[in-house]
């Protein structure tokens, strides 16, 4: 109610011409950042928490799968079916059992994370090279160690680019959270969506946010496979 009444204050009758003409206004994004610290902080938390949730979910999944063939398929339907769930239906469905906050909103995001993740390391490590394999056998290893020594370091270019479009997909559905109670950047662009400026600096954070976590990523991978820097 505060930030309406200040909101309505700021571009009361009188006020400086760029906000009456609901322009994009310099110096009222200059006076106002504070404002969108604690939403931007709130939607970080949100998408790291919910995608390190999923990530773990169906990173376990996905290794289960890779030694028991036949749970592929069942586990990407039921995967891809929560995927494809319309994410205020998910939201709205969600509040009766979980009530209004983040634990909602967290549901809802990990759920749309399995998917992406879990087809990414599964094809990962479909795509180790069959002679990779035999060399790690024919020095004595055995299955969890050829796993882990040999799949997955191969795998993690597929790995990590899933978590990539699973990191900024889920920056976008945060936006969304806010219908649960649970903040972010969304809350700050919709306590006042028809004023551009605020539009323009909550999206443009969000925007902002999905980048940078992707070039984290994207450096996280070349830091992990450096026989790739090496060839290249």
């Amino acid at each position: 109610m505060f930030e309406l009444l200040a909101q309505l204050q700021i571009r009361r009758p009188g006020a400086e011409s760029c906000e009456e003409r609901n322009g994009i206004c310099p110096s009222w994004i200059a006076d106002n950042l504070h404002r969108y610290v604690k939403p931007l902080w709130e939607h970080v938390e949100l998408t790291l928490v919910s995608v390190a949730i999923g990530f773990a979910i169906a990173f376990s999944l996905a290794l289960l799968a890779h030694r028991r063939r036949w749970l592929v398929g069942p586990i990407t339907q039921v995967t891809g079916i929560l995927y494809t769930l319309p994410s205020v239906a998910v939201f709205f469905l969600l509040l009766p059992i979980t009530g209004r906050g983040k634990l909602t909103a967290i549901i809802a995001l990990v759920a749309y994370t399995l998917l992406i993740i879990f087809r990414n390391v599964v094809a990962g490590l479909d795509g180790v090279p069959a002679e990779a394999r035999d060399a790690g056998r024919g020095m004595g290893l055995t299955p969890s160690q050829l796993l882990w020594r040999v799949e997955l370091p191969l795998a993690v270019p597929e790995i990590m680019a899933g978590l990539r479009i699973a990191l900024t997909t889920t920056v976008g559905l945060t936006a969304l959270a806010f219908l649960a109670g649970a903040g972010g950047l969304g809350a700050q662009i919709f306590a006042d969506v028809n004023f551009r400026s605020n539009v323009l600096v909550a999206g443009g954070l969000c925007v902002l946010l999905a980048v940078v976590l992707d070039l984290a990523v994207l450096v996280a991978q070349r830091a992990m496979t450096p026989w790739r820097r090496a060839a290249g």
